[in-house]
């Protein structure tokens, strides 16, 4: 089938300890640390690599500052991996490592590897909830859900300079088997890999005249989970990048962080998942940002009533 899923991302940095101490808050666990590097793990195997001295064979940064370096995608089979690796190899050079990742860089510069996935078991029993006509707990007090551990990475998006941006979806859909789900003319390319029915894994957002670091969604069981994520990491002194909200593309309910690596993190539930008949939407104009997104005024100084 081909590419399944994000098997692991590398982000160069300048403050190891201040990343560790995020992605710590965030929920991921530490398996790796020594003075210049640490590596993270969610629930189901993936990695998150953080590097002070990133060098080859990662591709130079594409923005100054802590950024995101590298995307690894997990492939379903050997031979499946051995004939991606044969078809990108035609078009550029593809360079085998000791880890078993075959390495290229894609069009706007971001370092991109094929392996095999190796995805690990992490079974999810969604919470229960009552509606008229729908009831699913009884005689059951719901308690907080606590330390908030994201399932796996979900997406990646990538912002990716304008010009040039028709040869850089190609990349992925031409060598690498992704497809379109949603053609935001005016703003970017949602994608979903061949082995994923998430409505998608990746998003190439385009920008002026630069490529950066955008974001990284880890998905986690459920609504609760996404609130009393994202109010842990308030608590803990980060700062939030958007309301909580529900995204219109892909139906998911969000919260965004900015990270200390660059870019921003995303806490993501109830994703849309979609197959084969499902057909790409084309959309002329950007739709909007969110279904819903949290408002109050409790936080408004009150004015008398005239």
């Amino acid at each position: 089938m081909g590419i399944q899923r994000i098997e692991s991302v590398t982000y160069g940095i300048d403050d190891l300890g201040e990343c560790v101490r995020f992605f710590d808050d965030f929920g991921l666990f530490l398996v790796e640390r020594t003075e210049e590097h640490a590596v993270f793990e969610t629930l189901t195997g993936q990695t998150l690599h953080l590097d002070t001295r990133p060098g080859p064979p990662l591709p130079p940064p594409v923005e100054p500052g802590p950024a995101l370096r590298e995307v690894v995608w997990g492939v379903d089979t050997r031979d499946e991996l051995a004939r991606l690796v044969a078809v990108v190899a035609r078009h550029r050079e593809v360079r085998g490592s000791a880890d078993g990742v075959h390495r290229t860089v894609d069009e706007s510069g971001f370092g991109v590897g094929l392996t095999l996935a190796r995805p690990r078991p992490a079974p999810v029993t969604p919470r229960p909830a009552n509606a008229l006509g729908a009831v699913h707990r009884w005689n059951t007090a719901l308690e907080a859900v606590g330390r908030v551990r994201p399932l796996r990475m979900c997406h990646v998006a990538l912002n990716i300079p304008r010009a040039g941006r028709h040869e850089a979806v190609a990349f992925y859909t031409g060598l690498l088997g992704f497809r379109p789900t949603d053609v935001v003319e005016p703003m970017g390319v949602f994608l979903q890999a061949p082995g994923d029915d998430d409505q998608h894994t990746m998003l190439l957002c385009h920008r002026p005249d630069r490529a950066g670091t955008n974001h990284i969604a880890y998905e986690v069981p459920g609504f609760d989970d996404v609130i009393e994520g994202g109010n842990l990491m308030i608590d803990k002194g980060w700062r939030e990048a958007r309301r909580l909200g529900r995204h219109t593309v892909g139906s998911n309910v969000f919260r965004f962080l900015h990270a200390p690596c660059g870019g921003r993190v995303e806490y993501a539930a109830d994703m849309d998942r979609v197959d084969d008949a499902y057909e790409t939407r084309v959309h002329a104009t950007t739709p909007p940002h969110h279904i819903w997104a949290l408002r109050t005024n409790r936080d408004q100084q009150d004015t008398p009533a005239s």
